[in-house]
C-alpha cells in the first residue's frame, strides 16, 4: 500500500473538479445558515454523518472489489436531488480521467466504457483506489475529507472566513471523520456477503432541496 498515492489523491489539487463545488455550503451561507466557523463546523458535521458517510461506504464497497454497476445504481437510489445525481456523474467522469492518466488500470478503462458520462463520484473513487494499490479504508478516509474539506474551503471564498478558522473547523472534526471512515469501511463489509442493501442510506433532504434550488440560480460561484 502506497502512502504516498494516497496524499495524491486526498490532495485538493488532484485534477478531479472538486474545486468547483461547494458541497451545499454557497446556498448555505445566502440561506443565512452559515454565517462564519461555528455554523460551518455545524454543517460539515451533518455532512459528515450523512453525505460522508453513504460516500465512504460506496467508496470502500468499490475497493473491495464490489460490482461499481451495482454501487451505481445504489449511489442513484440515495441520491434524490437530480441535480446532484448529475454533479456526481459529472465528478466521476473527472475523477475516471485522472485516475487512468495517474493509475492506468483495466478496472478504470472498463468502467469508463459502461459509464462514458461518468458512474458516481464515490464509486470512481473506490475504483481508483485499488488501481492505486490502497485499501477500502483508504477510500472512505478520501470520501469523508472531501465531504467537509470542499464546504470548508468553499465558506473561505464565500464569506472571507479566516482560513485559520476553516482549518480549525476540520480538524476539530478530525475525530469524527475516524470514526465515520471505520463504520463505512465496516458497512462496506457488511455489504460483500449481504448486498449493496446493507450500505448506509443516511439522508440530508436539507442539502438535496438546496442543490435543487441552487442549481436554478442565475448566478453562483460553485456548481452545487
Amino acid at each position: 500500500m502506497s502512502r504516498g498515492a494516497l496524499l495524491v489523491l486526498a490532495d485538493g489539487r488532484f485534477p478531479a473538479g472538486g474545486h468547483a463545488h461547494s458541497g451545499g455550503a454557497e446556498a448555505a451561507v445566502r440561506a443565512g445558515r452559515v454565517t462564519g466557523a461555528a455554523s460551518l463546523e455545524d454543517f460539515c458535521r451533518g455532512r459528515l454523518h450523512t453525505t460522508g458517510l453513504v460516500s465512504a461506504a460506496l467508496a470502500a464497497a468499490a475497493a473491495l472489489g464490489a460490482d461499481p454497476v451495482e454501487l451505481d445504481a445504489a449511489a442513484d437510489a440515495r441520491t434524490p436531488s437530480p441535480a446532484l445525481r448529475t454533479a456526481s456523474r459529472k465528478l466521476g467522469r473527472q475523477l475516471t480521467r485522472a485516475a487512468r492518466a495517474a493509475w492506468p488500470s483495466g478496472e478504470l478503462d472498463a468502467l469508463s466504457e459502461r459509464f462514458p458520462k461518468g458512474a458516481h463520484q464515490p464509486v470512481v473513487l473506490g475504483v481508483t483506489a485499488r488501481a492505486a494499490g490502497l485499501a477500502p479504508v483508504d477510500a472512505a478516509y478520501c470520501a469523508v475529507y472531501e465531504s467537509v474539506s470542499g464546504p470548508a474551503s468553499a465558506t473561505v471564498r464565500l464569506l472571507g472566513l479566516d482560513p485559520f478558522g476553516a482549518t480549525g473547523v476540520l480538524a476539530r472534526l478530525a475525530p469524527e471523520t475516524d470514526r465515520v471512515a471505520e463504520a463505512a469501511v465496516r458497512a462496506a463489509e457488511r455489504a460483500a456477503g449481504e448486498g449493496t442493501d446493507a450500505l448506509p442510506a443516511a439522508s440530508a433532504p436539507l442539502l438535496e432541496i438546496s442543490a435543487q434550488a441552487h442549481a436554478g440560480w442565475d448566478v453562483r460561484l460553485f456548481a452545487t
